[in-house]
């Protein structure tokens, strides 16, 4: 257990072993693996030309896990400067080449699609133009807990108009946040922990790391800044009665599931 005497010698500060970057790569495997395993069910074939359209972080994320076994895959997003990050730490290891695009008109030269771009991205319009072996498409709410969310909701739409045999949602949920981007997750996971380590007697304050990085990824649009403010630990504890804060965190995580649906 990570521990510092805090201002005084009877008040002590203790650190999760648990970094920002650890609570990320968890959500985001999550939703990969169960990619992957909808993949295994299928049957594809290791050379069918995939493209995953979006990055952050879903797409990083299931590109690095497809490819452990799959050999012809296209990442596209808008943005060029988030190819870095098919070379960081970030949704696990690059087992074989990915290629990435910013050209949209690519996306129709996949004989599978996942579609992770949620809110504001693919358009109904263009995802009828989608005649493929299997579409799969991210559900960028969680728990239906938010009407005008609910209401921005277009995927049902966009899903409906695709045409393949084999349409699946990426839907993640489980600890009550409004969407289900591993942001949002993340942030999620580390508020419900704070709300319980303050429950605990002893603890005077707790905080965390988190700060509001899509205004490095996207504003500022560096990523080496990204991973240097995610490799910190996620929580700091001020408590006379020292504890280990990491299995509360994990509670959290495990509530998380992502599913086919």
């Amino acid at each position: 257990m990570n521990v510092d005497t805090g201002i005084t010698s009877e008040v002590f500060t203790i650190k999760s072993e648990t970094k920002l970057s650890d609570i990320f790569n968890e959500i985001i495997s999550k939703k990969s693996d169960a990619v992957f395993e909808y993949f295994e069910s299928l049957n594809i074939n290791i050379n069918t030309r995939i493209v995953v359209i979006g990055t952050y972080f879903t797409g990083v994320g299931i590109v690095k896990k497809l490819s452990e076994k799959y050999e012809n895959i296209l990442l596209v997003d808008i943005y060029p400067h988030l190819e870095e990050l098919l070379y960081t730490p970030i949704g696990g290891d690059l087992k074989n080449k990915i290629d990435f695009s910013s050209d949209l008109d690519l996306i129709y030269s996949g004989e599978v699609v996942i579609d992770t771009t949620g809110f504001g991205g693919i358009t109904t319009e263009q995802s009828s133009k989608f005649d493929v072996e299997a579409f799969i498409i991210e559900d960028p709410v969680a728990e239906d807990n938010d009407e005008l969310l609910k209401q921005k909701n277009n995927i049902h739409e966009r899903l409906n108009s695709v045409k393949s045999s084999n349409k699946k949602i990426i839907k993640t949920k489980g600890i009550n946040t409004k969407t289900s981007g591993t942001m949002t997750l993340s942030i999620g996971v580390l508020t419900n922990a704070l709300n319980e380590c303050l429950k605990k007697e002893g603890v005077l304050y707790s905080a965390c790391e988190m700060g509001f990085f899509e205004e490095v990824i996207f504003k500022e649009k560096n990523i080496k800044k990204f991973l240097e403010l995610i490799d910190r630990n996620a929580l700091k504890i001020s408590t006379i009665d020292p504890f280990s804060c990491d299995d509360i965190i994990l509670e959290e995580l495990g509530k998380i599931e992502s599913k086919m649906i």
